[in-house]
């Protein structure tokens, strides 16, 4: 998908689902980001493998909590509210909100 046709879809949508905890999504992507920052801190101060590597995983999980917390309100808000319409939307909705958590589970 192109950044227009992403650009041409949130234009026609409602607001995300996230909007209510926006502030504790920043947070934790600010936090993601620390982390990562940390990691390559590790890496240029040449430290032991093992422990880059349990920071890596850290982070992993930090990222995937993030993006389950975006499917279960996009899934909340966005899918319920499409699927409550009916009609191609619903099934737009249902089959991008199936690609995405496909996406998920293949990283």
């Amino acid at each position: 998908m192109t950044s227009t046709d992403q650009q041409e879809r949130a234009t026609e949508q409602t607001p995300p689902g996230y909007l209510t905890q926006k502030q504790e999504y920043l947070r934790r992507l600010r936090r993601v980001e620390g982390q990562a920052r940390g990691l390559q801190r590790m890496v240029d101060e040449e430290q032991y493998c093992i422990d880059i590597l349990t920071q890596v995983s850290a982070m992993t999980r930090a990222l995937q909590n993030v993006a389950l917390g975006l499917v279960e309100e996009h899934l909340a808000h966005c899918v319920r509210d499409a699927v409550a319409t009916g009609g191609p939307e619903a099934d737009a909705k249902v089959r991008e909100a199936s690609e995405a958590i496909a996406r998920l589970v293949r990283s």
